[in-house]
């Protein structure tokens, strides 16, 4: 995630990086260029006297007020998406905290203490990676046996939940806490299974196709077809703000299609990495004896 001064806002209007959709549509700029400047051709020198441009000028107005809303629908579904992501998150953040606080006020050995905590960061690391392409090994602190108990696991969150429900069974059959304790204790637990599903309907449920690909073609339409209405008035000059429209409605549909999915890696997904290091530094202060 991009960490930067909202403050400074007149220096972030010059600052040029990668993830500028410039970037990343400059061929489509250039097709769009193309296509808008052969219309604009055809109009100049066969329909120099065309008297419909008048007309079609006040209907792109009311074209161009509909796209808008739809965009603005777009955007804000994107966002939606985005922010629950981060609350669901910040759940977790709690939780593990008050879940290792609890822990750590119990009257249970030292290497049962960190054994929970292990498995504590161990659910969120799986989790984060769970929610991309799939859960690295490497990255969580587990013995040998443990390792070949998860590579045969399809879904190793949850693995890592029925391991700390055994533990904690375990202590409580050995009698070290009681079915009070129990109970509080899984109280936090439980909304691990919460949390992590309501994160897979984020990832798992995107935008219908169908809306996504209307959005995309009526803004071709629209922009490829715009210099019939303002060659008249602009002559070449039309090519460019088709191609400067063209730049911003797009813009904005790359953007809402980068934050609907807020767990993966690019420049503007959740900061879960952090995250996930600051659960895992979180739990082994509170659980250290």
């Amino acid at each position: 995630m991009i960490k930067y001064n909202p403050k400074t806002w007149f220096r972030h209007i010059f600052q040029i990086n990668k993830t500028d959709t410039l970037f990343i549509l400059w061929l489509e700029l250039v097709i769009i260029s193309v296509i808008t400047a052969g219309i604009a051709w055809i109009k100049i020198n066969y329909y120099p006297d065309s008297t419909m441009t008048s007309s079609l000028i006040g209907v792109y107005s009311l074209v161009g007020f509909v796209l808008s809303l739809l965009l603005v629908f777009r955007t804000n579904t994107a966002y939606d998406r985005w922010w629950e992501g981060r609350k669901k998150w910040g759940e977790m953040v709690n939780n593990t905290r008050n879940l290792a606080i609890k822990l750590s006020a119990l009257p249970i050995d030292q290497s049962d203490k960190d054994y929970l905590g292990r498995m504590i960061s161990n659910y969120v690391f799986a989790m984060k990676e769970h929610l991309r392409e799939g859960v690295k090994l490497e990255e969580l602190d587990i013995t040998k046996e443990e390792k070949v108990a998860l590579v045969s696991k399809g879904h190793i969150p949850n693995y890592i939940a029925k391991l700390i429900y055994k533990r904690l069974h375990e202590l409580k059959d050995r009698g070290q806490i009681t079915e009070e304790e129990f109970i509080v204790l899984d109280t936090n637990l439980k909304t691990f299974s919460d949390i992590i599903g309501a994160c897979e309907r984020i990832k798992n449920t995107p935008l219908p196709f169908s809306y996504s690909n209307f959005l995309k073609k009526f803004i071709f339409i629209y922009v490829t077809s715009m210099p019939l209405a303002f060659v008249n008035a602009f002559g070449y000059y039309s090519v460019l703000i088709t191609v400067f429209v063209f730049y911003v409605l797009v813009s904005m549909e790359l953007l809402a299609e980068e934050i609907e999915d807020p767990f993966g890696t690019d420049p503007n997904d959740l900061p879960t990495d952090e995250l996930a290091d600051k659960i895992m530094y979180n739990v082994s202060e509170i659980l250290k004896d």
